[in-house]
Protein backbone atom coordinates (compact mmCIF):
# COMPACT_ATOMS: atom_id res chain seq x y z
CA UNK A 1 0.00 0.00 0.00
CA UNK A 2 1.45 3.32 -1.00
CA UNK A 3 0.93 6.62 0.76
CA UNK A 4 -2.71 7.70 0.88
CA UNK A 5 -4.00 4.13 0.68
CA UNK A 6 -3.64 3.87 -3.09
CA UNK A 7 -2.65 0.47 -4.48
CA UNK A 8 0.71 0.04 -6.15
CA UNK A 9 2.48 -2.93 -7.68
CA UNK A 10 5.41 -2.68 -5.28
CA UNK A 11 3.16 -3.36 -2.29
CA UNK A 12 2.03 -6.77 -3.49
CA UNK A 13 3.77 -10.07 -2.84
CA UNK A 14 4.95 -11.81 -5.97
CA UNK A 15 4.76 -8.69 -8.13
CA UNK A 16 7.88 -9.68 -10.04
CA UNK A 17 6.95 -13.36 -10.22
CA UNK A 18 3.66 -13.29 -12.12
CA UNK A 19 2.06 -11.15 -14.80
CA UNK A 20 -1.40 -12.48 -13.95
CA UNK A 21 -3.59 -9.86 -12.30
CA UNK A 22 -5.03 -12.57 -10.07
CA UNK A 23 -1.53 -13.65 -9.09
CA UNK A 24 -0.47 -10.07 -8.44
CA UNK A 25 -3.44 -8.77 -6.53
CA UNK A 26 -5.80 -11.43 -5.16
CA UNK A 27 -5.50 -12.22 -1.48
CA UNK A 28 -7.91 -12.91 1.33
CA UNK A 29 -8.12 -10.18 3.96
CA UNK A 30 -9.97 -9.99 7.27
CA UNK A 31 -13.61 -8.98 6.88
CA UNK A 32 -13.85 -9.95 3.21
CA UNK A 33 -16.98 -12.07 3.57
CA UNK A 34 -18.64 -9.32 5.59
CA UNK A 35 -17.88 -6.75 2.88
CA UNK A 36 -19.31 -9.04 0.21
CA UNK A 37 -22.45 -9.58 2.27
CA UNK A 38 -22.85 -5.83 2.83
CA UNK A 39 -22.55 -5.15 -0.91
CA UNK A 40 -25.11 -7.82 -1.74
CA UNK A 41 -27.47 -6.38 0.87
CA UNK A 42 -27.05 -2.88 -0.58
CA UNK A 43 -27.73 -4.15 -4.10
CA UNK A 44 -30.75 -6.13 -2.98
CA UNK A 45 -32.18 -3.17 -1.06
CA UNK A 46 -31.55 -0.87 -4.03
CA UNK A 47 -33.36 -3.23 -6.43
CA UNK A 48 -36.40 -3.19 -4.14
CA UNK A 49 -36.19 0.55 -3.47
CA UNK A 50 -35.72 1.83 -7.03
CA UNK A 51 -37.06 -1.00 -9.21
CA UNK A 52 -36.85 -0.18 -12.93
CA UNK A 53 -35.30 3.19 -12.07
CA UNK A 54 -32.01 1.51 -11.13
CA UNK A 55 -29.10 0.77 -13.47
CA UNK A 56 -25.51 -0.37 -13.13
CA UNK A 57 -23.20 1.95 -15.05
CA UNK A 58 -20.33 -0.41 -15.84
CA UNK A 59 -16.89 0.62 -17.07
CA UNK A 60 -16.20 -3.09 -17.65
CA UNK A 61 -13.30 -2.70 -15.23
CA UNK A 62 -12.51 -5.25 -12.53
CA UNK A 63 -14.77 -3.61 -9.94
CA UNK A 64 -17.74 -3.41 -12.27
CA UNK A 65 -17.31 -7.01 -13.38
CA UNK A 66 -17.54 -7.99 -9.71
CA UNK A 67 -20.76 -6.00 -9.36
CA UNK A 68 -22.23 -7.61 -12.47
CA UNK A 69 -21.36 -11.02 -11.05
CA UNK A 70 -23.08 -10.13 -7.76
CA UNK A 71 -26.18 -8.97 -9.64
CA UNK A 72 -26.33 -12.17 -11.69
CA UNK A 73 -25.34 -14.53 -8.87
CA UNK A 74 -28.11 -13.26 -6.62
CA UNK A 75 -30.74 -12.95 -9.36
CA UNK A 76 -31.26 -9.22 -8.91
CA UNK A 77 -33.46 -7.38 -11.41
CA UNK A 78 -30.97 -4.61 -12.19
CA UNK A 79 -30.26 -3.32 -15.69
CA UNK A 80 -26.63 -3.08 -16.78
CA UNK A 81 -25.21 -0.54 -19.23
CA UNK A 82 -21.84 0.68 -20.43
CA UNK A 83 -20.33 3.49 -22.48
CA UNK A 84 -18.53 2.63 -25.71
CA UNK A 85 -16.56 5.80 -26.37
CA UNK A 86 -15.41 4.65 -29.83
CA UNK A 87 -11.89 4.77 -28.38
CA UNK A 88 -11.87 1.68 -26.16
CA UNK A 89 -9.41 -1.22 -26.37
CA UNK A 90 -10.62 -4.33 -28.18
CA UNK A 91 -9.97 -6.24 -24.95
CA UNK A 92 -12.51 -4.05 -23.15
CA UNK A 93 -15.24 -4.56 -25.74
CA UNK A 94 -14.53 -8.32 -25.74
CA UNK A 95 -16.13 -8.49 -22.30
CA UNK A 96 -19.60 -7.73 -23.69
CA UNK A 97 -20.15 -11.13 -25.35
CA UNK A 98 -18.48 -12.80 -22.37
CA UNK A 99 -21.03 -11.26 -19.99
CA UNK A 100 -23.89 -12.42 -22.18
CA UNK A 101 -22.47 -15.94 -22.50
CA UNK A 102 -21.58 -16.29 -18.82
CA UNK A 103 -24.62 -14.71 -17.19
CA UNK A 104 -27.28 -14.57 -19.88
CA UNK A 105 -27.44 -10.80 -19.36
CA UNK A 106 -27.63 -8.16 -22.08
CA UNK A 107 -25.58 -5.02 -21.52
CA UNK A 108 -27.03 -1.81 -22.94
CA UNK A 109 -24.36 0.08 -24.88
CA UNK A 110 -24.41 3.87 -25.21
CA UNK A 111 -22.13 5.51 -27.77
CA UNK A 112 -21.31 9.15 -28.47
CA UNK A 113 -23.10 11.01 -31.24
CA UNK A 114 -21.01 10.21 -34.31
CA UNK A 115 -21.29 13.71 -35.76
CA UNK A 116 -19.98 15.23 -32.54
CA UNK A 117 -16.96 12.92 -32.51
CA UNK A 118 -16.19 13.65 -36.16
CA UNK A 119 -16.50 17.39 -35.55
CA UNK A 120 -14.26 17.26 -32.47
CA UNK A 121 -11.54 15.26 -34.21
CA UNK A 122 -11.73 17.39 -37.36
CA UNK A 123 -11.45 20.58 -35.31
CA UNK A 124 -8.88 19.54 -32.71
CA UNK A 125 -7.12 16.48 -34.12
CA UNK A 126 -6.71 12.87 -33.01
CA UNK A 127 -4.25 13.85 -30.28
CA UNK A 128 -6.24 16.72 -28.79
CA UNK A 129 -6.31 15.10 -25.35
CA UNK A 130 -2.55 15.58 -25.05
CA UNK A 131 -2.63 19.25 -26.01
CA UNK A 132 -4.39 20.69 -22.95
CA UNK A 133 -6.51 19.73 -19.97
CA UNK A 134 -9.43 21.66 -21.46
CA UNK A 135 -9.29 19.70 -24.71
CA UNK A 136 -8.92 16.38 -22.90
CA UNK A 137 -12.00 17.17 -20.81
CA UNK A 138 -13.85 18.29 -23.92
CA UNK A 139 -13.06 14.93 -25.50
CA UNK A 140 -14.40 13.18 -22.38
CA UNK A 141 -17.47 15.38 -22.63
CA UNK A 142 -18.26 14.26 -26.15
CA UNK A 143 -17.35 10.61 -25.70
CA UNK A 144 -18.51 9.99 -22.11
CA UNK A 145 -20.67 12.67 -20.52
CA UNK A 146 -23.21 13.12 -23.29
CA UNK A 147 -23.79 9.33 -23.63
CA UNK A 148 -23.97 9.05 -19.84
CA UNK A 149 -26.78 11.58 -19.85
CA UNK A 150 -28.72 9.33 -22.21
CA UNK A 151 -27.89 6.25 -20.15
CA UNK A 152 -29.27 7.83 -16.99
CA UNK A 153 -32.31 9.48 -18.59
CA UNK A 154 -35.42 8.37 -16.71
CA UNK A 155 -33.38 6.62 -14.02
CA UNK A 156 -33.62 7.43 -10.33
CA UNK A 157 -30.45 5.65 -9.16
CA UNK A 158 -27.25 4.20 -10.57
CA UNK A 159 -24.57 1.82 -9.35
CA UNK A 160 -20.84 2.42 -9.77
CA UNK A 161 -17.61 0.62 -8.91
CA UNK A 162 -15.97 3.57 -7.15
CA UNK A 163 -13.75 2.63 -4.21
CA UNK A 164 -12.07 4.86 -1.63
CA UNK A 165 -8.73 3.19 -2.24
CA UNK A 166 -8.63 4.06 -5.95
CA UNK A 167 -7.18 7.56 -5.64
CA UNK A 168 -6.77 10.58 -3.41
CA UNK A 169 -9.72 12.17 -5.21
CA UNK A 170 -11.95 9.24 -4.21
CA UNK A 171 -10.73 8.74 -0.65
CA UNK A 172 -14.01 9.95 0.85
CA UNK A 173 -16.41 8.11 -1.48
CA UNK A 174 -19.57 7.20 0.48
CA UNK A 175 -21.64 4.07 -0.01
CA UNK A 176 -24.54 6.28 -1.13
CA UNK A 177 -24.67 9.87 -2.37
CA UNK A 178 -26.63 12.24 -4.58
CA UNK A 179 -25.20 12.86 -8.04
CA UNK A 180 -26.31 16.45 -8.61
CA UNK A 181 -29.14 15.52 -10.99
CA UNK A 182 -31.58 14.29 -8.38
CA UNK A 183 -30.45 10.69 -8.65
CA UNK A 184 -28.98 8.45 -5.99
CA UNK A 185 -25.52 7.07 -6.77
CA UNK A 186 -24.64 3.81 -5.07
CA UNK A 187 -20.96 2.96 -4.65
CA UNK A 188 -21.47 -0.59 -3.47
CA UNK A 189 -17.75 -1.47 -3.28
CA UNK A 190 -16.70 1.77 -1.60
CA UNK A 191 -14.87 0.06 1.26
CA UNK A 192 -13.44 -2.87 -0.73
CA UNK A 193 -9.69 -3.09 -1.26
CA UNK A 194 -8.02 -3.96 -4.56
CA UNK A 195 -7.08 -7.28 -2.96
CA UNK A 196 -10.78 -7.86 -2.18
CA UNK A 197 -11.78 -7.21 -5.79
CA UNK A 198 -9.31 -9.73 -7.14
CA UNK A 199 -9.93 -12.29 -4.40
CA UNK A 200 -13.58 -12.21 -5.43
CA UNK A 201 -12.66 -12.52 -9.12
CA UNK A 202 -10.40 -15.48 -8.37
CA UNK A 203 -12.92 -17.18 -6.08
CA UNK A 204 -15.82 -16.91 -8.52
CA UNK A 205 -13.84 -16.99 -11.79
CA UNK A 206 -15.27 -13.68 -12.90
CA UNK A 207 -14.36 -12.66 -16.47
CA UNK A 208 -12.05 -9.65 -16.60
CA UNK A 209 -10.24 -7.44 -19.08
CA UNK A 210 -7.12 -9.17 -20.40
CA UNK A 211 -5.28 -5.84 -20.15
CA UNK A 212 -5.31 -6.19 -16.36
CA UNK A 213 -2.72 -8.93 -16.91
CA UNK A 214 -0.53 -6.34 -18.66
CA UNK A 215 -0.14 -4.07 -15.60
CA UNK A 216 -3.15 -1.89 -16.40
CA UNK A 217 -5.16 -1.82 -13.16
CA UNK A 218 -7.25 1.18 -14.28
CA UNK A 219 -8.42 1.09 -17.90
CA UNK A 220 -10.15 3.82 -19.87
CA UNK A 221 -9.91 4.90 -23.50
CA UNK A 222 -6.91 3.52 -25.38
CA UNK A 223 -5.13 6.87 -25.97
CA UNK A 224 -5.45 7.73 -22.27
CA UNK A 225 -4.34 4.45 -20.69
CA UNK A 226 -0.90 2.93 -20.26
CA UNK A 227 0.65 0.20 -18.13
CA UNK A 228 2.04 1.20 -14.75
CA UNK A 229 5.47 0.39 -13.39
CA UNK A 230 6.49 -1.11 -10.05
CA UNK A 231 5.96 1.52 -7.36
CA UNK A 232 3.43 3.59 -9.31
CA UNK A 233 -0.02 4.21 -7.87
CA UNK A 234 -3.18 2.51 -9.08
CA UNK A 235 -4.34 5.26 -11.45
CA UNK A 236 -0.91 6.42 -12.65
CA UNK A 237 -1.62 4.89 -16.05
CA UNK A 238 -4.63 7.14 -16.62
CA UNK A 239 -3.95 10.59 -18.12
CA UNK A 240 -0.34 10.16 -16.97
CA UNK A 241 0.71 13.50 -18.49
CA UNK A 242 -1.63 15.44 -16.16
CA UNK A 243 -1.36 16.42 -12.50
CA UNK A 244 -2.91 14.06 -9.96
CA UNK A 245 -5.79 16.36 -9.04
CA UNK A 246 -6.94 16.53 -12.69
CA UNK A 247 -7.33 12.78 -13.21
CA UNK A 248 -11.10 12.56 -13.54
CA UNK A 249 -13.21 12.56 -16.68
CA UNK A 250 -16.28 14.15 -15.13
CA UNK A 251 -18.47 11.05 -14.93
CA UNK A 252 -18.38 11.11 -11.15
CA UNK A 253 -18.55 14.85 -10.56
CA UNK A 254 -21.90 16.34 -9.57
CA UNK A 255 -23.34 18.40 -12.42
CA UNK A 256 -26.69 19.46 -13.80
CA UNK A 257 -28.81 17.57 -16.32
CA UNK A 258 -28.14 20.36 -18.84
CA UNK A 259 -24.38 19.84 -18.49
CA UNK A 260 -24.75 16.12 -19.02
CA UNK A 261 -26.90 16.64 -22.11
CA UNK A 262 -24.35 19.01 -23.62
CA UNK A 263 -21.34 16.95 -22.57
CA UNK A 264 -19.91 19.92 -20.66
CA UNK A 265 -16.96 19.23 -18.42
CA UNK A 266 -16.29 22.62 -16.90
Amino acid sequence: MSDGGVSSLSSLPGAAASASAVGLYARATPGFEERVAASVAQLREAAERFGAGLIQSSSLGAEDMVITDLIARHGLAIDIATLDTDALHAETLALLPQIEARYGLSVQVFRPVAEQVVHFVKTHGERAMYESLALRKACCGVRKLEPLGRMLAGRTAWITGLRREQSQNRAEVPAEELDGQGRVKLNVLADWSWADVWHYIATHQVPYNALHDQFMPSIGCAPCTRAISVGEDFRSGRWWWESEDAKECGLHQARSNEELKSGATA
